[in-house]
């Protein structure tokens, strides 16, 4: 059995801002959003990840480097890991989002973007290739927030209908077994 620690990056300057994010790649961290990057490498260090993937993404990144510091593992990125795709939506303010995304329909997508049911097939397709060549016995995963809920959802046998409803903290660690 594969042990996963999903480490959610820390807070950005988009997240401060109340910006959608999605796949922008540039978005750094905020001081806040260093502090829990730190913190999480501090928990992260306890327990003992044999191997560090990390979303490609900057402010995923930055936190993955704190995590390195601290419990000395080098890792590695794939865009496999990524944040849910938001297309044309990505910059703006995620309080106008509320009336122009479908969130009950797990196949509608922006403009660009990517399906929740993508979104799930994708990490599905991650988590099988971890499955099959799990490169330790507990691996940190430092990604994003929907990517954990669809992470959570595949491991427990469900569909992206059934994707948890709320997303973990900033820079806090969700353990799955593979």
């Amino acid at each position: 059995m594969t042990t996963l620690l999903l480490v959610r990056h820390g807070q950005s300057t988009w997240n401060a801002a109340g910006l959608m994010q999605g796949q922008t790649a540039h978005v750094p961290l905020t001081e806040l959003g260093h502090e829990q990057a730190r913190g999480a490498a501090t928990e992260l260090k306890g327990l003992r990840p044999g191997a560090m993937v990390a979303s490609d993404l900057h402010r995923a990144v930055q936190t993955a480097e704190h995590c390195m510091a601290a419990t000395g593992r080098r890792f590695t990125t794939t865009p496999a890991l990524r944040e849910q795709g938001y297309g044309v939506l990505e910059g703006r303010p995620s309080r106008e989002l509320w009336d122009l995304v479908d969130w009950t329909d797990v196949h509608w997508s922006a403009d660009g973007g990517e399906s929740l049911a993508q979104l799930h097939a994708r990490v599905a397709t991650y988590l099988d290739g971890l499955r099959a060549a799990p490169p330790a016995e507990v691996v940190a995963l430092v990604t994003h927030g929907d990517t954990i809920r669809a992470a959570q959802a595949v491991l427990a046998g469900d569909g992206p209908e059934a994707m948890p409803a709320v997303t973990p903290h900033n820079g806090s660690i969700t353990r799955l077994e593979l």
